[in-house]
């Protein structure tokens, strides 16, 4: 036991802020990396490769075998060169929400003719959403917000059309033509019907008690993890609502609940012009404010 502290405290007696930084920049790779994997096949793939070269590690380590050493030695190099391949859409993904970092906290000025068209466009989508889900037809209507989603338009059909609940209705109805696909929303248009979404590689639906998720919610949730896209989707087999963004959904949503999260994404914030005006108006709002007494 003295011996243990000892080595604790020489280890801590050597320890200076750089070594400091470097054991935290570490950390925070792992971390991210964790990060970039969570709720993905990729993470038992990773818990393979890793218990297989510690078993690798143990054998050679324990066992004179030096023709399986070298092998081992010779192999192991080629398999971290492998790795980014095997987790290259872990990683694809990883980056992409980095570079939308930034540009999902922007604040947008928007006018009031912008905002009413807005919240024409979510009333007609939660409209539909409620009817589509009384009369179990399943549906996936994908709003765009900052990613263009121009490749995912030109896999439907050309509509540019206005969001009413009946266009959706009628899109969506059994046997239709357009209805097995996505609609997609732009700049307040039905941009497309019928396009192809990606769909999902992570293993959060797996994990969910309803198992019998189908492709539209695979879509909608892989759609939400390859954009900033909110998707709503509608189950064919009991009716229900779900919203994907940033490749987590709710469900169960009753329409109500549904044009809440819809509005809280697409509110719009003010941006004052200059600082000076911005800190009137802070200073403003302070002297207004009525004092709590007692």
């Amino acid at each position: 036991m003295p011996d243990l502290l000892n080595d604790i405290l020489f280890l801590f007696q050597r320890l200076t802020w750089l070594s400091l930084l470097d054991l935290v920049l570490v950390t925070l790779v792992f971390y991210i990396i964790l990060m970039i994997i969570r709720d993905t096949q990729a993470v038992v793939l990773l818990r393979g490769v890793i218990l297989l070269i510690i078993l690798l590690s143990l054998l050679t380590s324990m066992v004179e075998l030096p023709a399986f050493s070298w092998l081992i030695r010779t192999t192991l190099p080629s398999l971290f060169l492998a790795i980014p391949v095997i987790f290259a859409p872990e990683i694809r993904r990883g980056l992409e929400r980095i570079g939308r970092a930034g540009s999902g906290t922007l604040l947008i000025r928007q006018n009031n003719a912008a905002s009413q068209a807005i919240q024409q466009t979510i009333r007609a989508v939660v409209t539909a959403a409620s009817r589509l889900s009384a009369r179990q037809h399943g549906a996936l209507i994908i709003l765009q917000r900052s990613d263009n989603l121009e490749e995912y338009i030109r896999t439907g059909v050309h509509m540019d059309a206005e969001v009413t609940p009946e266009v959706l209705l009628q899109i969506f109805y059994p046997n239709t033509p357009l209805h097995d696909g996505a609609v997609i929303i732009a700049g307040n248009r039905i941009a497309s019907a019928a396009c192809v979404m990606p769909l999902s590689s992570s293993g959060i639906l797996n994990r969910s008690p309803e198992r019998q998720m189908g492709l539209r919610h695979r879509a909608a949730l892989g759609t939400s993890e390859a954009t900033d896209a909110i998707a709503v989707v509608v189950s064919e087999e009991s009716g229900s609502i779900s919203i994907a963004h940033g490749g987590r959904m709710i469900r169960r949503l009753d329409s109500e609940r549904l044009e809440n999260i819809l509005l809280a994404f697409y509110r719009p914030v003010e941006i004052p012009s200059r600082p000076r005006a911005w800190l009137k108006r802070v200073f403003t709002r302070q002297r207004g404010e009525p004092r709590q007494e007692g």
